[in-house]
């Protein structure tokens, strides 16, 4: 294929795998590419929203480079040099920054790479027993357990990789990342759907044999003259940490971070105590941020400095609380462990990525 047929179909696919089902907000990425050129979405943007021109064009031999320097181990000094690498790949011209993802799309061996969060998936990948649950569902799958995103996960899979190939005689074509979605890569359009047909058929299957509803539950929004209030407490509390509200009824909403998306919309943690402002300041003192998600009898309750960023808190929070539903197919939900979870609330490129999605 040639570049315009190339970036037409993964055009086509990303606005395919762009829909609720599979991400929010700004997650997931896709890719193409050929020996030379990887393009790839650019961070903070949605799949939805993804055009020919709108991808960024990466040279291969340059993200090669990843593999051959001194990488340094502290975390702060590692991702600042991965990226000065990943933006010397970019090609000349553009000023879109690739996904952190990048270097990782470039060592899967397919010409079309999806890379999305289901929540249908993640009910799996963010279960207990969720790598044996693979194994038995998924057998010609890559399970990766959980490593930090961007070079570390790109370098984690890369080897894997390798060795998944010298055993099984082929690259893998599905891999499963703990904590966090899944990758897909073939060299055809088709390629990518039938796998994905595959895997959402079969785990809706197992949830439906569970008696596990792929629908979250939610109590029915409480009447306008009752949420008024409540919102005029919110930003009382929280000034304009509350100037976007958004509401919903009652759901059970997780306790804990689920996957590093969750944490870039809606931090880690629901605030669910008595709405005052000493309550507030001891969550803020506790966790260092103002609460995003406040669960109250009435309902839930997004909050963010602006209307959108509220609705995707909210959003992200809903999804969150399928994930853990449906997890419970597979032994229930497990967290991210907090140097997990840390690593993620600090790191520059999550919050550029949120930024983005103002």
């Amino acid at each position: 294929m040639n570049k315009t047929d190339l970036l037409h179909t993964i055009t086509e696919l990303s606005h395919e795998f762009g829909t609720t089902d599979y991400v929010r907000g700004g997650g997931g990425n896709t890719s193409c590419k050929t020996a030379d050129t990887l393009w790839v979405k650019p961070s903070g943007t949605t799949l939805a929203g993804l055009q020919p021109a709108t991808f960024v064009a990466m040279d291969r031999a340059a993200l090669d480079k990843l593999f051959s320097l001194a990488i340094p181990a502290e975390a702060t000094a590692r991702e600042a040099q991965v990226k000065n690498v990943m933006a010397a790949a970019v090609t000349a011209g553009q000023t879109a920054r690739p996904s952190v993802e990048a270097p990782l799309h470039h060592v899967l061996h397919g010409t079309f790479v999806v890379h999305v969060h289901p929540a249908l998936v993640n009910g799996l990948t963010c279960a207990r027993h969720g790598a044996q649950a693979c194994a038995e569902m998924f057998p010609d799958a890559l399970w990766i357990p959980y490593i930090d995103p961007g070079y570390t996960l790109c370098m984690d899979v890369r080897r894997r990789v390798l060795e998944y190939t010298a055993t099984h005689g082929q690259p893998p074509s599905l891999l499963l990342l703990e904590n966090h979605g899944i990758f897909v890569t073939a060299d055809t359009a088709d390629g990518i759907r039938a796998i994905y047909r595959r895997v959402m058929v079969a785990l809706r299957d197992r949830y439906a044999a569970a008696v596990i509803s792929p629908m979250l539950p939610v109590a029915p929004a409480a009447l306008p003259d009752l949420v008024e209030p409540v919102k005029a407490q919110l930003r009382d509390a929280l000034s304009s940490h509350a100037a976007g509200i958004a509401y919903t009824g009652k759901f059970a909403v997780a306790p804990g971070p689920i996957s590093p998306d969750h944490i870039v919309y809606h931090k880690s943690y629901p605030f669910t105590g008595e709405l005052t402002h000493a309550n507030i300041e001891a969550f803020r003192q506790q966790h260092g941020y103002a609460p995003m998600i406040v669960s109250t009898p009435l309902g839930v309750f997004g909050v963010g400095p602006t209307q959108k960023k509220a609705e995707l808190a909210l959003e992200l929070a809903q999804d969150g609380a399928l994930v853990a539903h449906l997890a419970a197919t597979f032994g229930g939900i497990q967290y991210m462990t907090d140097r997990a979870r840390e690593f993620i609330e600090h790191w520059e490129v999550e919050s550029y990525r949120a930024q983005q999605m103002a």
